[in-house]
């Protein structure tokens, strides 16, 4: 894709581009209205999945924005999905993370479970104690299966970043010196569902992120084009040196560009 003009599709990450932690970013519905009034269809995804999308969509509702949580996609969603291919439902599955990642895995047909599981899915945890770190080696080392949602190792928020999904990871597969299966950004997964939703095809599809390891990595193995803004945690010279195809400020720098193709 040479311009932003042939955009027909797009996906966006959360945490950095549209905000930071409960700051919204400069523009934010100013941005959304613009791809209301041009009916660019969207799905945002994020790897933080210590909230349900009906959380998310609420949280946006505070900042002046709706959107629908069937247009959210989080990253505990997509692990729950991609076990799906792999277990029938009523597979007992332990969950190392919060009520909301344990919800994900009840709506695919999961049982929550803290023993005889097939299945370790670690997350976020912000509820984190010893007790609870050691059940969840003890199961991975009996054999569970080991799933990370993803693998950050922070979350940017207005105070600065705080301990990612990745960081708790790797506490755990530490412990039971088992690596884990990563199924969020970079993997290619969560593009192709959004897209898959929309109906979208790669070569019309572009994915906005602020984190060159997941957003422009996973957006360019999913064969998409990827748009890296720096209002979170990568700086030009990451975005350029990861191949972006575009790059802006802010999603308020990238509406400016837009609206000038399109003009």
């Amino acid at each position: 894709m040479e311009s932003l003009a042939e955009i027909r599709n797009l996906i966006l990450d959360m945490d950095g581009v549209l905000y930071r932690g409960s700051e919204p970013m400069p523009r934010l519905r100013e941005f959304f209205a613009f791809l209301k009034e041009r009916s660019i269809p969207f799905i945002l995804v994020t790897n933080n999945a210590t909230r349900t999308p009906l959380e998310r969509s609420r949280k946006l509702a505070a900042m002046g924005v709706e959107v629908s949580p069937s247009k959210i996609l989080v990253s505990g969603q997509a692990a729950a999905r991609y076990l799906r291919r792999q277990y029938p439902a009523g597979t007992r599955v332990h969950v190392f993370g919060m009520p909301a990642l344990v919800r994900a895995m009840e709506e695919e047909g999961f049982i929550p479970a803290d023993d005889d599981v097939k299945v370790v899915v670690a997350s976020v945890n912000l509820e984190v104690t010893y007790p609870k770190i050691k059940q969840a080696v003890d199961l991975i080392r009996k054999g569970a299966q080991f799933i990370a949602t993803n693998l950050d190792p922070n979350i940017p928020s207005e105070t600065g970043f705080l301990p990612g999904s990745g960081a708790m990871v790797a506490m755990l597969a530490t412990a039971a010196e088992v690596r884990p299966t990563a199924v969020g950004k970079p993997e290619p997964i969560m593009y192709e569902l959004a897209m898959d939703q929309m109906g979208a095809r790669p070569e019309t599809t572009a994915a906005v992120g602020d984190r060159v390891a997941t957003d422009i990595v996973g957006g360019k193995r999913a064969g998409i084009t990827t748009v890296c803004v720096l209002s979170g945690a990568s700086d030009r010279v990451e975005a350029e040196a990861a191949g972006a195809d575009f790059i802006f400020d802010d999603i308020g720098a990238l509406l400016d560009a837009w609206r000038t193709a399109l003009s």
